[in-house]
């Protein structure tokens, strides 16, 4: 073709401002798509974006786990000077209780508070000993000298019951006896059983009858008393347990 009859070329100045056009185009279609409050649009599930906004995490307050912020009352970690001034020592290097303080929280004064009074122990209720229990045995036979058969019975163990009869049968055994001497040998060592104590007490002693007659006889009584807790003073003095006692021939 001719020079004369060829298209005129167009310059190449116009491609910066279709470039820009298209760039600004672009910016306002993407500022289009995100919401009011500034959130960008969730995905749907095609891909494409919409949906709705994801909502924010709440803030919370504390640890995960549930654990304090902050730890317990008290000092945590090494003692402090300050701490360390706080506690007073006496002169022995041993801390120094802090006083003890009234319904007003003031502290009291230690001349009003109760002193402790130590136990005397003469004021203590005397223990039994082995000469008691001879005492008991000779009280026996004083009671049953003098037809005080109740109080014969009584100083069996169980309210008498130890003795194997009742208080009736036990009067009944002496109607023949007009009297009885005795003779009370030095008693044994005390044993400890659960929650008793037991010794014995060697007698001999010669019984006078009715129709003149005298029959003797030897042995010795076992007395026992309790010891446990609660016990009773009755409980805890000596009683004749048993007997073993056998009449010598004439």
């Amino acid at each position: 073709m001719p020079a004369s009859a060829s298209t005129p070329r167009r310059p190449l100045g116009f491609l910066p401002g279709l470039c820009l056009a298209l760039l600004l185009s672009l910016g306002l279609a993407a500022c289009g798509d995100k919401a009011k409050d500034g959130t960008a649009p969730v995905a749907a599930d095609d891909g494409t974006p919409g949906g709705q906004p994801l909502p924010a995490p709440a803030s919370a307050k504390g640890s995960v786990t549930g654990m304090p912020d902050s730890p317990g009352p008290g000092h945590v970690g090494p003692p402090t000077p300050e701490l360390a001034q706080a506690v007073e020592l006496d002169e022995n290097g041993n801390p120094i209780p802090p006083p003890q303080l009234g319904p007003d929280g003031l502290p009291l004064d230690p001349a009003s508070l109760p002193a402790d009074v130590p136990v005397d122990p003469a004021s203590l209720p005397a223990e039994p000993t082995p000469e008691d229990a001879v005492r008991v045995v000779r009280d026996y036979y004083a009671a049953i000298n003098g037809g005080d058969f109740a109080r014969a019975y009584a100083l069996w163990a169980d309210g008498g019951r130890a003795s194997g009869q009742s208080a009736a049968q036990f009067a009944s055994g002496f109607a023949d006896t007009t009297g009885i001497s005795i003779e009370v040998m030095p008693p044994g060592r005390v044993d400890a059983g659960a929650g008793q104590r037991h010794v014995e007490v060697p007698i001999a002693f010669t019984v006078s009858q009715r129709d003149g007659s005298q029959l003797r006889y030897i042995g010795g009584y076992s007395l026992r008393r309790t010891v446990v807790d609660g016990a009773t003073a009755e409980q805890r003095a000596w009683r004749i347990d048993s007997a073993d006692i056998r009449q010598l021939e004439r």
